[in-house]
């Protein structure tokens, strides 16, 4: 029983050696810290509330002409980053412009081969007298009449 409460003595001694960080000052080094981190929070709150217009009742004419130009200074980038957000739309809004105006020339041109390649069939127009003449017309006709007349002008009598 002995030899192993020696035994228990050494190793416990072993683990413990001044090359290995203890646990106590490794929790305080943390505390100090996390002490620092609250303080610079708490700066931070208290600056982004000035920048927000709120507990300016105590700063002094430099520190709200500081403020003045940190906002400015942050207008101007917020400005210009939607500056170029509008340029890229309208950037992108002309390349889909582009498109529409090419599908429509090629949907006209294929509308206009179409025509020429329906087959025409023959109509009847009647001239000024009545007569009828011949003449074509495609397969898909308006319902709208007009009066056509083909050929030589008649004189009249």
């Amino acid at each position: 029983m002995e030899k192993t409460i020696e035994r228990y003595g050494e190793f416990s001694n072993e683990y413990f050696v001044p090359g290995r960080p203890q646990v106590q000052p490794y929790l305080e080094e943390l505390k100090k810290e996390m002490d620092i981190m609250v303080k610079k929070i708490d700066l931070l709150e208290v600056q982004q509330r000035k920048l927000m217009g709120q507990g300016l009742g105590l700063c002094s004419v430099a520190e709200l002409q500081e403020i003045d130009i940190q906002i400015e200074k942050s207008l101007r980038i917020v400005r210009s980053r939607k500056a170029e957000l509008y340029a890229d739309q309208l950037g992108k809004l002309k390349e889909m412009e582009i498109e529409v105006l090419d599908e429509r020339r090629r949907l006209r041109e294929k509308e206009i081969k179409e025509r020429l390649l329906r087959p025409l069939l023959p109509v009847t127009f009647h001239t000024e007298k009545g007569e009828p003449e011949g003449g074509y017309r495609t397969k898909h006709s308006s319902e709208v009449e007009t009066d056509v007349f083909i050929g030589l002008p008649v004189a009249p009598p």
